[in-house]
């Protein structure tokens, strides 16, 4: 069976080049970053080279890129440091972040007693960034604002710059999980005012278990993993030097790629909702995900016209590999949070969502497969709706 990947805004194949970054790192250069002797000198010096090719494409300084495990780890020790460290009283945030940044924001309002605004998207999926510059003025009270720079259900995006310019104009911090953009889209963090930003390398090619987090230097933020001095004391432990080295080269092959990329996705998306409105009548697209403008390329969120709690399996067994929404809440009884902000009751209690993610390897002969086993599978639940109907 030709097995095909819809899945990669849940994780992307290694680029073959990282790999050999990571091999020839792993039988060259084991020493420890902290040990002072050669060995562990020459492992140092490829961490700061990373890190010094991070800061050169976000145009901030090296000493602001943290090594961490990933985007989680960095939206943790952002979300819970600034409350800790920072004297944060009160957090404004969306219900369609990250469950990594919701259920940080949570514990820091059960263990610390802050204060927690949400900003309810339009049924588009959309921050009314009018009601997020209200909320700002209400109060005096030290604030962190957190909103993701693009979902990674409906692949919306904010703008960020403007988000970034009302926190500044009201003295409050800006936290954005930017772990579908980073890669994906030129940032330059010099003219967007963004405070904290986070990072995963699997999300462009890259390895498991390594990302980094953006830290202005003036914000003060401290670390939550305590020990070595590490990371400039931010996050002590033994640096993961084959999986940073990894990150940077997935880091550099998407930056010289990034147009023709971004040109490739942006054209199998609309090929994909042209095919799949063809394929299933009555389907209908999440958020702004079907539109070039105001959502990320990589990311279609669909809407099928009938309720099928097994189609992922089915796909799969077709070898399609889809998602029905985030993979951090894959498995879960009912529909994600996101889902639940831009549906209708009558849409979440008849209808079945889709996540199709997209990289620069996927092709339209991908999407043409995935058309035509939905078509199949539509065929049976429009029958099958049509007998129950009429009786």
């Amino acid at each position: 069976m030709n097995k095909i990947y819809l899945d990669n805004a849940a994780t992307t194949p290694l680029a073959e080049e990282v790999i050999d970054a990571m091999v020839d790192t792993m039988k060259m250069n084991f020493g420890n970053p902290s040990s002072t002797h050669s060995f562990g000198q020459e492992a140092k010096i490829l961490i700061e080279n990373v890190r010094r090719q991070v800061a050169e494409y976000l145009h901030v300084t090296p000493a602001e890129i943290i090594f961490t495990s990933c985007g989680t780890e960095s939206n943790n020790m952002i979300i819970k440091s600034a409350v800790e460290h920072l004297g944060v009283q009160r957090i404004i945030s969306s219900p369609l972040e990250h469950k990594c940044v919701s259920e940080s924001i949570l514990d820091m309002k059960s263990r610390k007693g802050v204060e927690v605004n949400y900003i309810r998207p339009d049924g588009k999926g959309d921050i009314d960034l009018a009601k997020l510059e209200e909320l700002l003025k209400s109060s005096d009270k030290k604030t962190l604002v957190s909103l993701m720079h693009a979902n990674n259900e409906i692949g919306n995006l904010i703008n960020i710059k403007k988000v970034a310019e009302l926190c500044k104009a009201n003295n409050a911090l800006f936290h954005s999980d930017t772990v579908q953009t980073m890669a994906h889209m030129q940032l330059d963090f010099s003219d967007i005012q963004v405070d904290f930003a986070s990072c995963s390398a699997h999300k462009f090619h890259g390895p498991k278990g390594v990302g980094f987090a953006f830290i202005r230097k003036s914000s003060g933020l401290k670390g939550i993993i305590t020990g070595g001095p590490q990371e400039r004391s931010l996050r002590a432990g033994t640096e993961n030097v084959a999986g940073i080295v990894g990150l940077g080269k997935a880091l550099e092959l998407s930056l010289n790629h990034l147009e023709e990329y971004a040109v490739h996705m942006q054209d199998i998306k609309a090929y994909a909702v042209q095919r799949l409105a063809e394929a299933v009548p009555g389907i209908k697209f999440n958020g702004r995900s079907s539109e070039k403008e105001t959502s990320l390329y990589t990311v279609l969120s669909a809407l099928l016209p009938y309720k099928n709690p097994l189609i992922g399996l089915q796909l799969d067994m077709k070898g399609i590999a889809i998602s029905q929404g985030s993979a951090c809440s894959s498995g879960a009884s009912k529909p994600s949070m996101v889902m639940m902000m831009v549906l209708s009751e009558d849409e979440m209690d008849n209808c079945t969502p889709l996540r199709i993610s997209f990289s620069h390897m996927t092709t339209k002969e991908d999407i043409d497969a995935l058309a035509d086993a939905l078509q199949e599978i539509s065929k049976d639940f429009v029958i099958e709706n049509t007998n129950v109907e009429h009786r």
